[in-house]
């Protein structure tokens, strides 16, 4: 994985959110959240994994939400910042935080009712290898997020801390099928960068999400949305 070192430093993490999701990145926080609970469904006394929770932003929701969630990750650092989240929200109880490798999941297969990772997939060095692991520990579910090769993303790609794998519809596709997981739905989203909205204030933020998303529902829009949210299910393994 890119930028390990990066991600793990203690400054990275204390100001992870500040930095992506104040302003008009609060905007982009909403709609992730947002793309997890529509692809996820009610998840009371569910069992969920997360791949890559970082600060914990989603794992804190879902546990509010009443799921027994683990939430694993590479940083001990941001894991701090996720169990301080959990802390204040009074949702300890429902959530382990666990420092571990993807590519080698320590659970055995069909534990959790639903597996899904964020923002992690453009770092994946071996996104077969992650993808294959993530379906083996899932009974129903798994999701996932790419930015895509066809985006505004290919233009500044290579200014970011930690890079990013773009990704086509066919590679996901042929990730999918080797994984043994079949499409259940896939949604494109945010044909502006995510880094324009972030150096916007918040209320400027919604005027350019409206043209964003009437534009994005075009043939063109499509095309060249940023990030694709990709919603699987497992297939059937009693063969």
């Amino acid at each position: 994985m890119k930028g390990k070192e990066w991600y793990q430093a203690d400054d990275v993490a204390q100001e992870y959110d500040s930095k992506r999701f104040s302003r008009g990145g609060r905007l982009i926080d909403h709609r992730e959240k947002r793309a997890v609970l529509d692809a996820l469904g009610p998840v009371e006394d569910k069992d969920v994994l997360e791949i890559a929770c970082g600060t914990g932003r989603f794992t804190v929701m879902l546990a509010e939400r009443g799921a027994n969630i683990v939430g694993l990750d590479i940083s001990r650092a941001m894991m701090t910042q996720g169990r301080e989240k959990a802390r204040r929200a009074g949702v300890e109880d429902h959530i382990e935080f666990l420092r571990g490798d993807a590519a080698r999941l320590p659970f055995p297969d069909d534990h959790f009712d639903a597996v899904f990772a964020m923002r992690f997939f453009h770092l994946a060095d071996t996104p077969a290898k992650f993808l294959a692991e993530m379906a083996r520990v899932s009974k129903e579910v798994v999701f996932f997020d790419t930015f895509n090769d066809t985006s505004a993303r290919v233009a500044y790609n290579w200014l970011l801390p930690m890079g990013s794998r773009l990704y086509g519809d066919e590679e996901v596709h042929e990730l999918l099928d080797a994984a043994g997981l079949s499409l259940a739905d896939v949604r494109n989203d945010f044909v502006l960068p995510y880094g324009f909205y972030r150096k916007i204030p918040n209320g400027v933020a919604g005027a350019f999400r409206e043209a964003d998303t009437s534009f994005g529902e075009t043939s063109l829009g499509e095309r060249l949305a940023s990030v694709s949210y990709w919603r699987a299910t497992v297939g059937d393994r009693s063969d």
